[in-house]
């Protein structure tokens, strides 16, 4: 890895370059410029009181993932979050309420945190907890949500708190969604961006990436279509095999380095449009961002683990709150360990290397 590679200078740029991206892609929307113009200047107040921490010898990362429900009205198949009991059809009594969930957010605006993703589970099945996010302007909250209950209800809710932006989940075109999340669902998300793009909503997708859709996902006839029913942002995430069987599902170097290829031409020929790759972007970071060098994952029940692919933990957020969390021990031996934060040529280091963290925990 490159010694003079400055992590936190590299995420804080990657925030402000977001927002310059997003502005660039929302100019026809006023509305929604004047947001971003807005929270742009919070994002660079939160950079410089993350560096009057750094000062101290306090890192705190600029993201953070929280998972804020274990409850899914979809049983997509290969799901992740299921296969490892974190995802189920009813909420666990342990579960944190909306008013934990608001303290943490609220911890997360003072210490600097200006970018927190929410997942699930389905997290719109929380609407009590997105209503809590949508009081912190200073924060944007991507949603990443499978599209299918937003109702008009949710529509108004959106369309008032800009700092909402709604990430809808799909695999590729009709066919190929609707064979892994269930028929019909492709029609919901794709009628649910049209609903969105009349009320001028920013919003994403979310594609999980596999040997099976990985062409189909960035050609660009594809990408076109996306892009006239207003989407704007782009999440390529990397399938993570959650048994033997689906093993040959995932990608191998040479998919990557083709994903990598893809980018960079959609990138010149829908500029407008942001594309983010995980992990395949961690590269760029010097390695694996997860354990608190760029952010962390916080689950239903507020345990701190080091990324959702990684659900191992050793504290509790609604115990010792997000700034003494950052200093778990297994935070600590994580990024001690030069082995998983060095330069990687994609897929994800926690996962590949799941008996190690597990030893950590032990």
């Amino acid at each position: 890895m490159n010694q003079n590679f400055n992590l936190e200078e590299y995420l804080s740029g990657g925030v402000e370059r977001l927002v310059k991206d997003a502005i660039k892609g929302t100019f026809k929307n006023p509305r929604e410029s004047m947001f971003l113009a807005g929270y742009a200047i919070n994002a660079a107040k939160a950079a410089k009181l993350r560096h009057v921490y750094e000062q101290k010898g306090e890192h705190i990362p600029p993201f953070l993932i929280a998972s804020i429900t274990s409850v899914c009205n979809l049983q997509c198949a290969g799901c992740y979050a299921r296969a490892n009991n974190n995802c189920s059809d009813r909420e666990d009594s342990g579960s944190l309420s909306a008013e934990e969930w608001g303290n943490i957010f609220k911890e997360a605006r003072e210490l600097g945190i200006s970018f927190i993703l929410l997942a699930g589970g389905e997290p719109l099945v929380r609407k009590d907890i997105i209503q809590q996010a949508a009081l912190y302007k200073e924060i944007i909250f991507p949603v990443f949500t499978n599209g299918t209950i937003i109702d008009e209800e949710y529509l108004e809710l959106i369309d008032r708190h800009r700092n909402l932006i709604p990430v809808l989940s799909m695999e590729g075109e009709e066919k190929t969604t609707d064979s892994r999340r269930g028929k019909g669902v492709y029609q919901k998300v794709t009628h649910t961006m049209t609903a969105m793009k009349k009320r001028g909503i920013l919003f994403g997708t979310s594609i999980t990436v596999t040997k099976e859709n990985i062409t189909e996902v960035t050609e660009a006839d594809f990408l076109g279509k996306l892009y006239q029913k207003g989407c704007r942002l782009i999440f390529y995430v990397e399938y993570v095999p959650v048994s033997d069987n689906t093993e040959i599902l995932a990608l191998e170097q040479y998919d990557r380095v083709f994903l990598d290829d893809r980018l960079n031409s959609l990138r010149e020929c829908f500029q407008d449009m942001i594309y983010i790759s995980f992990p395949g972007d961690e590269e760029a970071a010097g390695g694996c961002l997860a354990a608190g060098r760029g952010f962390f994952h916080i689950n239903a029940r507020g345990g701190a683990e080091p990324c959702p692919f990684s659900p191992y933990s050793d504290c509790n957020v609604k115990v010792v709150g997000l700034r003494e969390t950052l200093k778990s021990p297994l935070f600590k031996k994580l990024k001690d360990n030069h082995a998983l934060l060095t330069e990687h040529t994609g897929g994800c280091a926690l996962f590949e290397q799941k008996y190690f963290v597990e030893s950590l925990i032990k």
